[in-house]
């Protein structure tokens, strides 16, 4: 399960994104949290996760370009220090008492336009710290670094807001950003699988475009997280919603829920790091899963219901992340891997722009059950249809077994016509 983390370049990584992930969780919390303080509107919060994300959306794929041309850890080096000193801007206007809503939405902004770098950069520097044995292994614990984060973080965040408001929670979350850059700075360089930047050069856009069109096994698992980014992963929407008009709970309930989550996403990641291979057919039942449970909990009736059923949806939504990013991680070219996980990012948080307003508005509109529901149906609707075309893709048909319930199986060719000529 924690193989990768005998790499000691890979050790130093994860620890500093551990502390920054921390400080990250906590201002998401508060950014939300401070933004509904200030509007009172789920569609205020949607607005702000939208701009954070619409960055990655219009310039996600050059993101990716710029990855595979730039040595990545000096990168990554400037793309963290960019991302400390947003959160220390934010938590100065805040503290000083003269922030304003617009405030928030231009630094949601702007750390999404460093994100455009930043995402596929540190995605692709996981197989030069670890190497390809390793990769799925280090891709897995990627994600239950994050995860452990978030147990970590909303927590921290409810108490400050709680205590003494949300500019401490920003403050810490830029100043927690000089952990993976010591981290970054203490590498072995010597013991990098070094990728060799691509010159610059036309058309390396549309090379990579051409190359993801040309794979199903790529093109396929980026379509679905697409569906599912855009319209099914929009918590902060639904949960903000549910807290303040649906339980009538405050800032530590906000953070209670994001923090169960995080626990059923933790899970998820630690079962997915054991797991030598990234299927599709894993794929897309974790994704049927996902969605289905994310229209039964909206409809919960009670609130302890309501929030326990958040930590298997954490769980098979971390699922469906590792698994997609670890399947087009390994299925990739080393030379076109910046280019192909910026392409994944991009329709992964990048659908959000769009997303987000709609489902906020729907939330404001027609409440926070119809809102988290709907968003669900959507996604559920994508993934069934996505799970018939790669079987029909890859000749599988639906087969039911004891031991192993439902799985996709490979169709056994229709045995041969023997002719047996009349005596």
């Amino acid at each position: 399960m924690f193989s990768s983390l005998k790499i000691r370049n890979y050790r130093l990584f994860a620890t500093g994104q551990v502390v920054s992930n921390t400080g990250t969780w906590m201002q998401r919390i508060a950014q939300d949290w401070l933004v509904l303080s200030l509007t009172g509107s789920a569609s205020a919060v949607g607005i702000t996760i939208a701009l954070q994300f619409l960055p990655m959306l219009m310039f996600g794929l050059y993101g990716g370009v710029l990855a595979d041309r730039l040595p990545k850890r000096p990168l990554l080096i400037g793309t963290q220090g960019a991302m400390g000193l947003t959160g220390i801007a934010l938590a100065a206007l805040t503290l000083a008492g003269h922030v304003q809503v617009w405030h928030v939405y231009l630094a949601a902004f702007l750390l999404g336009l460093v994100t455009v770098v930043d995402n596929p950069a540190r995605q692709s520097f996981v197989s030069e710290m670890v190497g390809p044995e390793q990769l799925g292994n280090a891709v897995s614990l990627n994600s239950a670094n994050f995860q452990s984060a978030r147990l970590v973080g909303p927590a921290l965040a409810g108490v400050l807001i709680t205590a003494v408001g949300s500019g401490w929670a920003f403050l810490l979350n830029g100043l927690s950003f000089a952990a993976p850059i010591a981290g970054l700075l203490l590498m072995r360089t010597h013991e990098l699988h070094r990728t060799e930047p691509q010159p610059r050069a036309k058309g390396q856009l549309r090379e990579g475009l051409r190359y993801v069109a040309g794979r199903p096994d790529l093109i396929w698992p980026i379509v679905l997280v697409g569906f599912i980014g855009t319209f099914a992963f929009n918590f902060p929407i639904w949960l903000s919603a549910f807290t303040s008009d649906v339980f009538h709970g405050d800032a530590g309930t906000y953070g209670l829920f994001n923090t169960l989550i995080a626990a059923g996403s933790l899970v998820g990641a630690l079962l997915a790091a054991r797991r030598a291979q990234s299927r599709l057919r894993m794929l897309v039942a974790a994704a049927v899963l996902f969605c289905a449970l994310e229209i039964v909990t909206a409809f919960a009736p009670g609130f302890w219901l309501f929030a326990l059923l958040l930590v298997p949806i954490g769980m098979f939504g971390l699922t469906v992340n590792v698994t997609a990013n670890s399947s087009v991680q390994m299925a990739t070219d080393p030379e076109m891997r910046g280019r192909v996980m910026a392409l994944f990012m991009m329709v992964f948080t990048g659908g959000t722009p769009v997303g987000a307003p709609v489902v906020g508005w729907v939330t404001d509109t027609y409440g926070a059950r119809i809102g988290m529901a709907s968003g669900g149906a959507v996604a559920l609707l994508a993934a069934l249809a996505i799970g018939v075309v790669l079987s029909r893709v890859g000749n599988l048909r639906l087969s039911v077994d004891r031991r192993h319930g439902l799985a996709l199986v490979p169709r056994q060719p229709a045995p041969a016509r023997v002719l047996v000529p009349a005596a």
